[in-house]
């Protein structure tokens, strides 16, 4: 089955990036495509080529890539739940060979003061808040150039939701990382981004700054769940605008 057709897009250094889209939109396997992990599942990129600072990544695999500089942090966390969260924070180190670089377990537990407490607790009983939190981590410990994040709201209370995106505009703000975000909370998402897409089938049908993108009718319609009065969309109208929509004409 083809899950992406002719898709395009480009991340600037040191900006956030935000790939929006319904489920099924192919944005989870665009991730996979471009850490090299797709041909793990059965896979493969047929045509076109994958760029990360400037280098063809096609034939890159994933270990070789993180040590380059580009983490994925997957959707479902994805953490060692078995051990603890300092020997999580360990693990992720050895991305680092041949970088010269210090991991920076003290940054993580600046941004988080919560693993800081849990850092002898097993990582499976943490609770879902603070795995991802753990997840997040694991990536600042590689000190990646660029981060992939796969739905890092997914089933998190709103408060930590919060505290997950103001890290992630923390990160890109005070360090330059750039990122990659694939999150189904476009309000959310597009208010941390600089620049956005917008995924249908497996190709981009819409694409511009974040701010065009939050201020676009269709988009608040449609992502947002409101219309342009911002007023609750109904599914009457939902069902309408499906119909009308533009991009897919």
């Amino acid at each position: 089955m083809q899950a992406l057709r002719g898709l395009s897009l480009h991340v600037p250094d040191g900006q956030i990036v935000a790939l929006l889209g319904s489920n099924g939109a192919g944005k989870t396997t665009t991730l996979k495509a471009a850490s090299n992990l797709l041909h793990l599942e059965f896979g493969s990129v047929d045509a076109g080529s994958i760029r990360f600072r400037g280098q063809d990544i096609g034939r890159m695999a994933p270990d070789a890539l993180v040590r380059a500089g580009l983490f994925h942090v997957r959707e479902g966390r994805r953490i060692f739940t078995e051990m603890t969260v300092e020997e999580n924070l360990i693990a992720a180190s050895y991305a680092l060979d041949g970088r010269g670089l210090r991991p920076a377990y003290d940054k993580v537990y600046a941004f988080f003061p919560r693993l800081a407490e849990r850092r002898r607790q097993i990582a499976g009983y943490l609770s879902g808040g603070e795995q991802q939190m753990l997840a997040f981590g694991r990536a600042m410990v590689a000190c990646p150039r660029m981060i992939l994040m796969d739905e890092p709201s997914l089933g998190l209370a709103p408060k930590i939701v919060t505290e997950i995106f103001t890290t992630i505009r923390r990160l890109n703000a005070e360090d330059g990382v750039t990122i990659l975000l694939v999150e189904q909370n476009a309000a959310v998402a597009l208010g941390v981004a600089h620049y956005g897409y917008v995924m249908e089938h497996g190709r981009i049908v819409m694409e511009g700054d974040a701010k065009k993108l939050r201020d676009d009718p269709d988009i608040q319609a449609f992502y947002l769940g409101t219309g342009a009065a911002g007023n609750a969309t109904s599914f009457r109208d939902v069902k309408h605008y499906k119909r009308r929509k533009r991009w897919l004409s």
